[in-house]
């Protein structure tokens, strides 16, 4: 049989990928989902703050002897004004300190990512695409 190779074929067939190599993409790839799991996570600890900062802004406008329906776990409780808004304001300082806590593993894991890439495109150059599509 003739072979048909172009010059993309050839090129490559040039680049010789080793067991340790497809380990290192294989981490970068996992990484990169772990990575974009965190993001999703980020967001919604965001999206969360910002309801309960809502709520709080909304108990402000509420008489003194109202009381409150509040969700603990599944049911809901009522306690008054002031109950209610120290629970949001410790739920909201839960939900900042989880905040950074998460985008703080998320730089940790960016880091190692970018070793993996000097390395990886290091060695195969523009034969490899690491880079994630920007939507």
């Amino acid at each position: 049989m003739a072979s048909t190779k172009g010059p993309l074929q050839a090129a490559d067939s040039d680049v010789h990928i080793t067991f340790e190599d497809q380990q290192k993409i294989n981490k970068f790839a996992r990484l990169n989902a772990k990575v974009e799991d965190l993001k999703e996570e980020i967001k919604q600890k965001e999206n969360d703050l910002k309801s309960l900062e809502d709520a709080c802004d909304e108990i402000v406008l509420l008489d003194d002897d109202e009381q409150i329906p509040y969700l603990v776990g599944e049911v809901f409780i009522y306690q008054d004004i002031q109950k209610t808004q120290v629970c949001l304001e410790e739920s909201k300082r839960k939900t900042e300190t989880d905040i950074a806590g998460l985008k703080c593993k998320a730089a940790e894991v960016k880091e190692l990512m970018s070793d993996l890439k000097s390395y990886l495109y290091g060695k195969f150059g523009s034969n490899i695409n690491l880079e994630a599509d920007e939507e």
